[in-house]
């Protein structure tokens, strides 16, 4: 027996999520750090929720896809645009017809801002200690 799945990997700041997409009828199965997460629970934030969602609201796929996330790394917010990315990725790879609006939204591209190092002298990445005259 095949299992029929589409997978995307999503990437942001430093959290790397692999998605899943099976036909099903809506569920989220979410993996964190290697551990089960109840998906409400995790993602509180109505804002984190609605940016995973909007990939399947827009191209009307909420309903016909069962979701297993694996996420690691990064912070919810992170996380969330990560899953985004991975769930918008699977759904090409489903249909390609659904490529064009994905990435009218913007849902296709890699968001690439990452901390930036901090360099040896300064305080920070950029904050230099205070300058004195004399």
């Amino acid at each position: 027996m095949s299992l029929i799945q589409y997978y995307g990997t999503g990437k942001r700041k430093t959290s790397i999520a692999r998605v899943f997409l099976r036909p099903g009828k809506g569920d989220v199965t979410l993996y964190v750090n290697k551990r089960p997460r109840p998906f409400l629970e995790y993602f509180s934030l109505d804002s984190h929720k609605h940016t995973i969602k909007q990939p399947l609201l827009l191209t009307d796929t909420e309903k016909k896809f069962d979701i297993f996330i694996r996420v690691h790394g990064g912070g919810a917010n992170g996380q969330s645009a990560a899953i985004r990315l991975g769930i918008a990725r699977a759904l090409v790879e489903f249909n390609k017809e659904l490529r064009s609006p994905l990435k009218g939204a913007g849902f296709l591209t890699r968001d690439a801002r990452i901390k930036e190092r901090k360099k040896y002298g300064l305080l920070g990445a950029r904050k230099a200690p205070q300058y004195h005259k004399r």
